[in-house]
């Protein structure tokens, strides 16, 4: 079984960014240590998802840096980051099934068949052995989402981000898929970046927060903090409302 590096071995992420999107300024600094997961939590339209794809390299940045321990990878593209990333959409390759989705960044090494054979570890690791076969359009969400986390990590990232992940998913799943989640992000180690707007994800996810409103940070800390001096009206509420 493929087995996770120890936190010492990885990488910390260090951001220190300022992206604009869609006429919206979003500015953010922030250190993620391996093994200590860090939750960027706010409400929609606060800029969370943006920052991530900043990080990720998918929107560029109009100021600041990106580092992934001595590499500056703010200049760099994607494939080039070592940066794994779990959309809340799964974003699954439609026409490939879960085996060579999951093989797809071994395939672009090697020969078709030895990245078949590098996936077999991680499709017995989220227990996708009895489903290698199938497309991803039969997949329950909780299958897709094991998928698309093993594809994630199939390519041997130093750097976890997680958008949404919890989002596509029945509410009645959510609890379930949210401990599971929690599990494989701990195996994995390194530096890991959650977005949300949901405490439960926060709480279940991560170690520290990170607080996102209006494209700026107005509050970090663990939960906890933020609970005992909660800086925004936000902030408040969000403790304060029920979680799935």
């Amino acid at each position: 079984m493929t087995r996770a590096a120890s936190p010492e071995a990885r990488p910390v992420l260090e951001a220190d960014v300022e992206v604009t999107r869609g006429g919206h300024r979003v500015r953010a600094a922030f250190e993620v240590v391996p093994g200590r997961p860090l939750a960027v939590i706010g409400p929609n339209g606060a800029g969370k998802s943006t920052l991530l794809a900043a990080i990720a390299g998918l929107v560029p940045v109009d100021a600041g840096r990106v580092r992934i321990g001595e590499r500056t990878v703010s200049d760099l593209p994607p494939e080039r980051r070592r940066i794994g990333v779990l959309f809340q959409d799964s974003v699954l390759f439609p026409h490939l099934s879960v085996r060579d989705n999951v093989a797809f960044s071994a395939r672009m090494r090697g020969s078709r068949r030895a990245a078949r054979a590098a996936a077999e570890p991680w499709l017995e690791r989220y227990g996708l052995t009895g489903l290698a076969d199938r497309l991803p359009g039969e997949l329950s969400g909780g299958q897709a989402q094991r998928a698309a986390l093993a594809r994630a990590l199939a390519a041997e990232p130093d750097v976890l981000l997680l958008d949404e992940p919890m989002s596509a998913l029945d509410v009645g799943l959510r609890h379930d898929m949210r401990a599971e989640l929690a599990q494989h992000v701990r195996e994995f180690g390194g530096a890991t970046v959650v977005v949300t707007h949901s405490r439960a994800d926060a709480a279940a996810l991560a170690d520290h927060v990170l607080v996102l409103e209006d494209g700026e940070v107005t509050q970090r800390g663990a939960l906890d903090e933020l609970a005992a001096a909660p800086a925004t009206a936000y902030v408040r509420r969000m403790l304060a409302d029920a979680d799935d």
